[in-house]
């Protein structure tokens, strides 16, 4: 490895995008290579061997891409995948999730308290999250909650209507997540509506979103390792399994430019 090879990402699809929008800001001279599975979204009602063929396949590409890091950031495939790809991977490229570093976070930031989750069914019913955290902090609650209408809410565009404010409410005030401090948004998706939690809120809980959190990360992980790249030497590049029209609209939504989609098949 070496300090000009790209970062890998992948996502089942654009939520991934707002991690990519993260780590291009506090890292600007790295080249990210981005693969959302398009043709296989959303991860979160799949099993966890149906999602770990998946992200093989896509951890396949990244390689073949010259990655030095590979960054799963979907907290399905962090949930179900991540122990089997470093397996897999082995010493050609870093692997980093997006649970870990949040769990860091909370573990540093709200012990003795309870915090709540939402997430996917495969994130929240994994239980990975209430795991790692207790792991490292009995004294924290964690208090979980499965919302599988978000993702196609805003995938769909309707994130910033009243119909979402109403699903989110409900969500929201769901017993599991009564009484918490602190809110983890499990989902890469979720930052696209963290303004409405907030809301929700009325700034009196942490609503805790992982994108920044994991771009810190993998940034002092590259620089433990000395393999920050001192110049952008190529483009970045955004390859999906499968183009379609809401695809490339949205792209702009969760990157904050329009980015140009190379179709990749997952397999010919």
């Amino acid at each position: 490895m070496n300090q000009q090879q790209p970062i890998g990402i992948f996502d089942s699809g654009m939520g991934g995008l707002t991690v990519a929008h993260a780590v291009s800001k506090m890292l600007p001279n790295e080249q990210l290579i981005y693969f959302g599975d398009s043709a296989h979204l959303p991860y979160g009602d799949k099993s966890a061997a149906t999602i770990q063929a998946y992200s093989i396949k896509i951890c396949d590409i990244l390689l073949e891409k010259g990655c030095k890091v590979i960054l799963i950031a979907c907290n399905s495939a962090s949930a179900a995948a991540y122990e089997l790809i470093k397996a897999y991977v082995g010493s050609k490229a870093l692997v980093m999730n997006v649970i870990d570093p949040v769990v860091n976070y909370v573990v540093k930031t709200h012990s003795n308290e309870k915090v709540g989750l939402i997430g996917t069914k495969q994130t929240v019913g994994s239980g990975v999250y209430d795991y790692q955290i207790k792991a490292q902090d009995q004294s924290i609650q964690v208090g979980a909650l499965a919302t599988p209408l978000l993702v196609p809410m805003i995938e769909e565009g309707f994130h910033k209507n009243e119909i979402s404010e109403a699903i989110i409410k409900e969500y929201l005030s769901d017993n599991a997540l009564s009484e918490i401090k602190a809110l983890i948004l499990g989902c890469t998706h979720y930052p696209l509506i963290k303004n409405k939690v907030s809301e929700f809120y009325k700034g009196k809980t942490d609503v805790i979103d992982s994108s920044e959190i994991v771009a810190s990360a993998l940034k002092e992980l590259l620089n433990t390792h000395q393999l920050l790249a001192q110049k952008r030497s190529k483009e970045n590049e955004f390859l999906v399994s499968d183009i379609t029209p809401s695809f490339e609209a949205a792209t702009s939504l969760f990157f904050g430019v329009k980015v140009p989609l190379q179709k990749h098949k997952l397999w010919e």
